[in-house]
């Protein structure tokens, strides 16, 4: 769809919405994307889609309804629905939605160097297996995915914001033996290294075949930011959500001001960080975005809100809101979620290194308790590998393991909205065999 015609079009269901009830918001999203997918070292499908999305949120007299569709033509229906399940909502307290805003209009996410067709695609494959083949580990698959999207969000209130986004994202799998390793990279522009991701999915696999066990003890673990996000991502994140507290499903709901991590962490939301995955100069609901500070040097400090969780309990946006995909709703999130504070080289004295753990998603998001399987794992020293750990399971605590650091490394990582560390934490229990 033309733009002009996707502004025609919003206008038109404003209009149209404005008649039947208090306010309307309209979001628009429209993108193409090129895949490839490898099986083993073969090109196994490649496909070029196009999306197109359509989201309506209706207000009238605090009673909120919403919904989407694929297809633009059929506004009219989704116009109607939306004020459909308004009319059954519970009606909550509500401050109107947001008006216009002086606001950066550069495109934070968007690469205009960046090609979305086949070939881009198959060169990103094609690099990664050159990376794969520096060790003894054979292929399984892999892909690599470039996107384009423009997205429009507009209200009754005079506001109508445009942006746009760029995505590429590469990942492989190999095998030595019976061990395996993935990695992947992702960015918003066309700078990621397809060749370091290959290399270092087969170093990951080769590395790992011929493990030992090791007895049942406490050590010093290293969490690589990929394991660290996997934890982080359960149980502590989701606490944070001002809809959870105010639920009581947060563990930290009366925590506030108090001290909840090691008294040199920060954790922090920048929505302006430069090529950061979420970066944007508004939320999901066309509320102006700013850094929201969590955690300022281990003591809580904020939760997040978007506006319907605000209002309803007397608190103000943290504009905190993020949409699940061009049909999805909103929902409170974030940004870029930073973990920082004083950097050290946390590999330098013997640690267990741990690359990714399998069965995060079974951690309590309320005891914040976890066992999960290490995966990848090593015994390093002096910031090199050593002897792999064939099988053996972590269990600990989400939230009190963050008093329990024993410092972050110097380089970060960017996993998905996440921007992280490696984290080493004190005598964790390790369930060995």
């Amino acid at each position: 769809m033309r733009w002009w015609v996707a502004v025609a079009l919003i206008d038109r269901i404003l209009k149209q919405g404005e008649r039947r009830v208090d306010e309307v918001e309209v979001f628009f999203a429209e993108g193409i994307a090129v895949s490839a997918d490898l099986k083993r070292r073969n090109v196994h499908i490649a496909t070029r889609s196009e999306e197109c999305g359509l989201g309506i949120r209706t207000i009238e007299k605090g009673r909120m309804g919403s919904s989407t569709t694929h297809n633009p033509k059929q506004w009219r229906e989704c116009l109607d629905a939306a004020i459909a399940s308004g009319r059954i909502a519970t009606p909550q307290q509500w401050d109107g939605l947001p008006h216009p805003a002086a606001l950066g209009t550069d495109f934070l996410c968007y690469d205009p160097s960046l090609t979305v067709d086949p070939q881009t695609a198959y060169g990103l494959l094609e690099r990664m297996l050159e990376g794969s083949a520096e060790h003894e580990a054979k292929v399984t698959s892999g892909s690599a995915t470039l996107s384009s999207t423009t997205e429009i969000i507009a209200n009754s209130s005079g506001l109508r914001y445009t942006d746009r986004h760029t995505g590429v994202s590469v990942s492989l799998e190999a095998i030595c033996e019976q061990s395996t390793g993935s990695e992947f990279a992702q960015s918003c522009f066309f700078d990621i290294d397809p060749y370091a991701v290959g290399e270092r999915a087969a170093f990951l696999a080769s590395h790992s075949a011929g493990g030992t066990n090791i007895p049942t003890g406490d050590y010093d673990v290293l969490l690589s930011p990929i394991a660290y996000a996997e934890l982080l991502g359960a149980a502590f994140i989701p606490a944070l959500s001002g809809r959870n507290v105010h639920a009581g499903r947060s563990r930290l709901a009366a925590d506030l001001c108090k001290p909840i991590v090691d008294s040199q962490i920060s954790m922090y939301d920048d929505p302006f960080r430069c090529r950061g995955l979420g970066s944007t100069f508004w939320d999901a609901e066309g509320t102006p975005t700013r850094r929201v500070d969590f955690v300022s040097d281990g003591v809580l400090s904020s939760f997040a809100y978007d506006l319907r969780t605000a209002y309803r309990f007397c608190k103000e946006s943290t504009a905190s809101a993020i949409r699940s995909g061009p049909n999805g709703g909103t929902g409170i999130g974030h940004h870029n979620f930073i973990v920082d504070g004083p950097r050290t080289d946390v590999a330098d004295e013997r640690v267990i290194y741990v690359h990714s753990v399998v069965g995060a998603h079974t951690a309590n998001p309320m005891s914040g308790d976890f066992s999960v399987e290490i995966s990848n794992a090593c015994m390093m020293e002096g910031g090199e590998f050593k002897d792999p750990i064939r099988s053996a399971m972590l269990a600990g605590n989400v939230f009190t393991m963050h008093k329990e650091i024993g410092g972050i490394s110097k380089e970060i990582r960017q996993i998905g909205s996440l921007v992280l560390p490696s984290i080493k934490l004190i005598s964790q229990r390790i369930i060995g065999k």
